[in-house]
């Protein structure tokens, strides 16, 4: 109550106000990659109404809104000043701080996103410098290298920050560590371009890397490592720092299937009926299970069958039935993702 009392004193005695008309601006709180909705982002107007229907531009992206919630996930169709809402319909996820601004139309808008992230691109491409992490320790006791450069990817804005936070206060003499870029999303083809480009390292929190990036990341030596536990992330960077990092186990991908029918077999489990559409499935891999944009299971090939045979591998283009350890929900159309974990 008396932080709530000051504020309304300080509003006040300053004589803070908002435009209540117009046009909106403000400022992004959140943004994140929902599988149903797309690109969400959390606005908050400082100044002017938004409305469902508005073109906006949001720091390198933009779009148009489809819907809007307020704070108790209710459908609204304009906001005020002062006023948090989730809005849809953006083309990518924005990040926190970016601010936004209501445009005349959305061509406008999208001419606008455009060059300012063709302008940064051009700049995060001039951008020279880093190793990789099994490099950084010895070049940088032979003083050929200051600093460490990073790409970071993460599954939701707000976990970027305390990343970069934590990573910025590391102390290892004159090593420093510079963030080249960061995003919200799975490892992208772009993201290991950029990391050519920069002599950067890719680190992922929470994120899956898409398979034409681990082709390219291999055919370049680009390191990507991706953790689901921020303290591992921040540890593997000092030990890297300080010339103490462990062995790499890195996912190697296999191949990927569609289930096309399931069958329940007695004793067994539910077997999926599956059809190879890329590479090869293997018997002795583990198996990322997922629906859409969302993984739902991670586990072990349990049993792999080419009519009644046991099998070994399974090429592209021909059926075989999976069974997969500890799970039961699988679907037609979900996607069989299988790799391997190899120390590197």
């Amino acid at each position: 109550d008396t932080l709530l009392d000051m504020i309304l004193l300080v509003s006040e005695m300053a004589e803070l106000k908002a435009k209540p008309k117009g046009p909106a601006q403000g400022v992004v709180i959140e943004g994140r990659l929902d599988r149903s909705r797309g690109s969400t982002a959390t606005l908050l107007v400082q100044d002017g109404v938004l409305n469902t229907g508005d073109a906006i531009l949001v720091g390198h992206t933009h779009g148009k809104i489809r819907a809007m919630f307020d704070y108790q996930g209710r459908e609204i169709q304009r906001a005020g000043p002062s006023m948090p809402v989730v809005v849809i319909g953006l083309r990518d996820v924005p990040e926190a701080g970016d601010m936004f601004e209501v445009m005349p139309n959305e061509r406008e808008a999208r001419a606008r996103a455009e060059e300012r992230a063709e302008a940064t691109q051009q700049a995060e491409t001039q951008r020279v410098g880093g190793l990789t992490l099994e490099q950084i320790y010895q070049q940088a006791q032979e003083g050929a290298v200051q600093s460490l450069n990073l790409i970071l990817k993460a599954d939701v804005q707000g976990s970027l920050e305390p990343i970069k936070n934590s990573l910025d206060k590391l102390d290892v003499g004159d090593l420093k560590v510079k963030f080249i870029h960061e995003g919200v999303g799975n490892v992208s083809e772009s993201d290991v371009m950029l990391a050519v480009a920069s002599q950067a390292i890719v680190l992922g929190f929470n994120v899956g890397v898409e398979p034409s990036a681990q082709r390219l990341a291999e055919a370049e030596d680009v390191s990507i490592r991706t953790y689901d536990v921020i303290y591992r992330l921040i540890e593997d960077v000092q030990n890297a720092l300080t010339g103490m990092l462990a062995p790499e186990y890195v996912e190697v991908e296999r191949g990927k299937a569609i289930v096309r029918e399931t069958f329940n077999i007695p004793r067994v489990g539910k077997i999926a009926g599956s059809q190879v559409t890329d590479g090869k499935a293997l018997r002795n891999a583990m198996v990322r299970v997922r629906r859409g944009a969302e993984v739902l299971h991670t586990g072990r090939v349990s049993s792999l069958k080419r009519f009644t045979e046991d099998v070994r591998e399974v090429s592209t283009g021909m059926e075989c039935g999976v069974g997969i350890e500890g799970f039961d929900d699988v679907q037609p159309e979900d996607i069989l993702e299988f790799y391997t974990r190899e120390e590197k």
